[in-house]
């Protein structure tokens, strides 16, 4: 027998297809999940960064962090991610210890480049561009959170010596990157990062691509690599019948045709609300790849990431359905899910 350990994150997807709800009740209802999350045993919660639209709208996620620190007790709060193309380092890293402080230490800093072509652009950082950006504004980040007097010359920062105040109260702050492409995990974790990762709608050998990645970083870090943690993102619902799972699934078709709008496709919003747009995936295929089903067999598509050594599942956890649905799942995954993977085993030849 093999052992496997699997944490649960929950994901505050923010996702708002009906405007009328309103953002007063939207962000309560995120809230109210954030609190039970922590109540039910969730490791972490993780909060998003978009800005302009109506798809996991949190424009300022470090604020929603601290705002769910005051409510929760011991759950870690994880942004995933903020977009470090659209700050200015030399604020943002005051604003991020400033959040570590009020979080009391429960902060994650999910960082990354950026993902939908037509936000990035309005807000002045190209998607072409962002990925140099990126790279220079992480490093400008750690340099401000960890040292005093720090000065640079790059191409998107010059500076004089300057000292972030407050100071943070971890050492360091705990950095997550999101990257897909192997060779950008394995870069990662060999340089002491903590990685996000999906697999959207790729396959088993996908997912072992990434984590065999993951590992080969963590073995060139060395002894520090043993303590990284690798957390895969997927839309998951605990239905409660096969009837429910179709229902659910049909919601998550329409979510993923505004997704599929601002990650791949042309970038329709109007008044802020992302258009539907044909998908290339079929709904079959698409119910096969999502964890939208019923507790058995959701159960079968968890040990999956458990057995290839994900450290920590990310649930997507709302594309429509109503607010006492996800509260009613998010209570499944707290009775049956959690302490399976908390104890869960594998049968080896």
């Amino acid at each position: 027998m093999i052992w496997y350990c699997m944490d649960f994150n929950h994901f505050l997807t923010s996702y708002m297809p009906n405007p009328t709800t309103g953002s007063k009740l939207h962000f309560k209802n995120m809230l109210d999940q954030a609190e039970l999350a922590d109540k039910l045993g969730f490791k972490s919660i993780s909060i998003p960064e978009h800005h302009l639209i109506n798809l996991l709208m949190m424009p300022s996620p470090l604020q929603m962090a601290v705002k769910i620190a005051s409510i929760t007790k011991n759950i870690s709060i994880s942004t995933s991610v903020a977009v470090l193309p659209l700050h200015d380092m030399r604020t943002y890293a005051g604003e991020v210890a400033t959040a570590d402080i009020l979080t009391e230490g429960r902060l994650i800093l999910g960082v990354a480049r950026g993902a939908f072509p037509w936000e990035m652009k309005r807000l002045g950082t190209p998607i072409e561009h962002s990925k140099e950006k990126f790279i220079e504004s992480l490093d400008v980040l750690q340099k401000l959170l960890n040292e005093k007097e720090v000065s640079y010359k790059g191409k998107y920062y010059n500076f004089e010596p300057i000292t972030i105040m407050p100071r943070p109260i971890s050492e360091p702050v705990p950095i997550m990157i999101a990257a897909m492409d192997p060779k950008s995990i394995k870069n990662a974790a060999a340089r002491g990062f903590h990685v996000q990762s999906t697999v959207l709608s790729g396959t088993k050998e996908i997912l072992l691509e990434r984590v065999n990645a993951f590992k080969e970083g963590c073995d060139e870090l060395g002894e520090q690599g043993k303590l990284l943690r690798l957390s895969m993102q997927r839309m998951m619902f605990v239905a409660k019948d096969e009837n429910d799972a179709k229902q659910k699934n049909l919601l998550a078709y329409e979510y993923y045709k505004r997704f599929d709008n601002m990650f791949t496709g042309p970038g329709k919003v109007n008044n802020g609300q992302i258009e539907p747009i044909p998908r290339k995936q079929s709904f079959e295929d698409m119910k096969k790849n999502l964890l939208i089903c019923p507790m058995n067999e959701l159960i079968d598509k968890l040990s999956v990431y458990a057995e290839a050594g994900v450290d920590e599942f990310i649930i997507s956890s709302s594309f429509g359905q109503e607010q006492n649905e996800t509260i009613e799942s998010m209570h499944r995954v707290s009775e049956e899910i959690i302490p399976y993977f908390k104890n869960s085993k594998s049968q080896v030849a």
